[in-house]
């Protein structure tokens, strides 16, 4: 609706506003220059239909649009349209200049406004050194916040409530603005070191995990917080050069665990902390790979290159060409293995290559088909989630422990199996933890309890 032609005109409210305090509500009206009536006179052009209604008013209202042909509507629709007229830099203006927190809290419940416009008006709260439910103010800013954002909050209204509320909505979150937003209040950041078991440090971990929390809120927690949450950005891929030098000066032994796996650590980091073997491996098996790495890490470090999945073909290459039988047996393991090198494994006589090589999901159908001829690959088989069924319907039928296991485990492993499987109970429990047979039980509803 457009305000402006109502500008110097009268209405008439049954009821009381929602999302506006009356007051504010009566503000709105002379800033718009709109005259508000309670009774019915002949100035009223439209008839507004708001909350708590009584009988009496209904009735009016219908009377109104019936015989005097008064348009009527809803006050969210009312609300909406002046909530879009707010300026908000005059809003946060007024509010600054007045201290006045009652009517700062106001606005930050009043639904109607822009996301953008409350995450202006949450950064001028003052949680005055309390925690998010410590007192009745914060407790209802908290409740609006995650009211909100929270998805399908009218399914579970208690969330609002609760500080785990706030963990979930941020783990549901895609929004960068919301994240940074919660992360930067005051009760988090008075909880970047707090004890692991605490709720707002289970929010800290939750913020530095989530794949859409901003570049300048991890900085921020790799200057402020324990090394816990280091640790985890430390892992991050888009922990940039930057965060690295900064997580490297700290020199705490579990950050530069956690550096020394990350897939983009940069190479000068790289080159320090190989003088240490643990690092070393992990930077071999972790990091992403090109030509001066690999050549710098090939030497000392093949066997863990070979578990790395940002091998070339001419790198797989190489490390097959070493001739060593636990450097092929690992790169049989490589889930991003070649073709070229998962064909010339399979002509190796070595079980141990063997049983790596025929769990790999990459290897070929054909390839797999031939090596269930040898009863010594049924458990790798019966690993392997790329197995043709008709192989692992033939591996349902063995009475070996470790084969049956391996199906309970496998996904691809036909349903009528693992039907067989969850009867046994040395299977049981893996059956109801394979998340495939998980599904299909829900898809399925037939009841069974999982």
């Amino acid at each position: 609706m457009n305000l402006k032609e109502l500008e110097n005109k009268t209405i008439l409210l049954f009821g009381k506003s929602r999302a506006f305090s009356s007051e504010e509500f009566e503000s709105q009206m002379r800033h718009h220059k709109i005259t508000v009536l309670k009774e019915y006179s002949d100035e009223v052009v439209l008839s507004i239909d708001g909350r708590m209604m009584t009988p009496y008013e209904q009735n009016a209202s219908d009377d109104l649009y019936e015989n005097k042909n008064i348009k009527s509507i809803s006050i969210d629709e009312l609300e909406r349209a002046l909530a879009k007229e707010i300026d908000a830099d005059v809003l946060l203006m007024s509010l600054k200049l007045s201290h006045d927190k009652e009517r700062l809290k106001a606005f930050i419940k009043n639904t109607m406004i822009s996301d953008e416009l409350f995450f202006r008006l949450l950064k001028m709260y003052a949680w005055d050194g309390e925690d998010f439910f410590e007192n009745d103010d914060n407790r209802d800013v908290t409740a609006a916040l995650i009211g909100r954002f929270y998805e399908n909050i009218e399914r579970n209204h208690n969330v609002q409530y609760a500080t785990l509320g706030l963990m979930h909505l941020v783990a549901q979150c895609k929004n960068e603005k919301l994240i940074e937003t919660i992360a930067l209040l005051e009760p988090l950041q008075k909880s970047l070191n707090a004890k692991k078991n605490s709720a707002n440090f289970a929010i800290v971990t939750a913020i530095a995990k989530h794949p859409k929390t901003p570049k300048s809120v991890l900085k921020t927690f790799v200057k402020k917080a324990n090394t816990y949450v280091q640790t985890l950005i430390a892992l991050r891929e888009n922990c940039d050069a930057m965060m690295q030098e900064q997580l490297f000066i700290e020199s705490d032994e579990n950050v530069l665990e956690a550096l020394s796996r990350n897939a983009n650590l940069d190479k000068a980091i790289v080159k320090q902390l190989l003088s240490k073997e643990r690092f070393a491996k992990n930077i071999g098996q972790f990091i992403r790979l090109d030509e001066e790495l690999f050549e710098l890490l090939f030497e000392k470090y093949a066997l863990v290159l070979a578990a790395n999945e940002s091998l070339t073909l001419e790198m797989q290459e190489r490390l097959y060409q070493t001739q060593s039988e636990e450097v092929k047996a690992i790169l049989g393991a490589n889930s991003l293995l070649q073709r070229e090198i998962i064909e010339k494994l399979s002509q190796e006589e070595s079980q141990i290559i063997s049983s790596a090589l025929y769990a790999n999901a990459q290897t070929p159908h054909k390839i797999l088909q031939e090596a269930y001829a040898n009863a010594a690959n049924h458990t790798a088989l019966a690993k392997n989630s790329n197995t043709p069924e008709e192989i692992l319907l033939l591996l349902g039928q063995s009475e070996e422990t470790q084969i049956l296991a391996a199906l309970a485990k496998n996904e691809s492993t036909p349903v009528e199996v693992l039907y067989q499987l969850q009867l046994d109970s040395r299977f049981e429990r893996l059956v109801k933890e394979n998340a495939a047979f998980g599904k299909h039980i829900q898809t399925q509803n037939i009841g069974w309890m999982v």
